[in-house]
């Protein structure tokens, strides 16, 4: 066997004369394409451990910002329920806006929140049409922030009662209970 001079070997014994072309470097473009995985890697690295940090296993619902729950000694589980969110100047449903307390502290005077009604009545009528024949529950959650006026928690659990929710549970913290 002869010593050859070290260079490019591969697919030389072809006879056909655009392959030998091809394979000299005398084509347009490379046989071999060269895929850029160091980038594709480092996106979907981003993205895993991206999603791993916001992934919540336990149900636990977040609460909104703003907001300190008052503590309590006798609690039960959360309930799957519309959730308001009482914050100084605001009310959210579910995340979504649905009144303004500034009205009811500076009247101090029970009043009718419409926003929320509407969306609470709303709710209702759709879990009506998903479960047909089914007797409706009528629990609604409050998440109140302990510092909010007492006027304010009441006007929103009348207009909870109003809308067709008339069981009521509050949000709290809890607090270990004392052994006696």
């Amino acid at each position: 066997m002869t010593i050859h001079e070290p260079g490019r070997r591969l697919m030389h014994h072809i006879p056909l004369k655009f392959v030998q072309h091809k394979v000299t470097g005398g084509g347009k473009r490379g046989i071999n394409a060269a895929l850029p995985l160091t980038s594709m890697i480092d996106f979907l690295i981003v993205t895993v451990v991206f999603l791993l940090m916001t992934f919540d296993a336990s149900g636990d619902k977040p609460l909104e910002k703003n907001v300190t729950l008052p503590a309590a000694e006798n609690v039960e589980d959360m309930l799957d329920a519309p959730i308001v969110a009482v914050t100084n100047g605001l009310i959210l449903t579910n995340g979504h806006p649905t009144g303004n307390t500034r009205d009811i502290e500076s009247n101090k005077r029970l009043a009718h929140i419409d926003e929320l009604f509407n969306y609470l009545k709303e709710t209702r009528e759709k879990w009506k049409q998903i479960y047909p024949g089914k007797e409706f529950p009528g629990v609604v959650v409050l998440e109140v922030d302990q510092d909010v006026q007492a006027v304010v928690v009441k006007s929103v659990f009348q207009t909870a009662a109003f809308a067709g929710y008339p069981n009521v549970s509050f949000m709290v913290n809890t607090l270990p209970k004392e052994q006696h």
